[in-house]
């Protein structure tokens, strides 16, 4: 299974992976306004691959056959404040 991989134009770490290169009829409207210009990254086979570096490669296979793309966004930035103040609650 060949797959390209764009990354966003206005989002930070999001990238969109496609069964088909550019071919982006698959892909919603709203994702892509929301996506911007995607911006070719690379193409890959994920036959014989054992992972992926920041995606899920059981995901990305199964969303590639069932709705044609994956959408791979950041994880949400940690709270470090938020973070400490549980911490001191619970040691205090």
């Amino acid at each position: 299974m060949i797959c390209a991989i764009y990354r966003s134009s206005l989002r930070d770490q999001t990238y969109l992976y496609l069964g088909k290169k550019d071919d982006f009829s698959c892909v919603p409207d709203a994702l892509m306004k929301g996506f911007g210009k995607p911006l070719l990254s690379m193409v890959i086979s994920l036959e014989g691959r054992d992972r992926l570096a920041s995606a899920d490669l059981g995901k990305v296979k199964q969303q590639l056959a069932d709705q044609g793309y994956y959408l791979q966004i950041p994880p949400p930035v940690e709270n470090l404040l938020t973070q400490h103040l549980a911490t001191e609650s619970k040691a205090g």
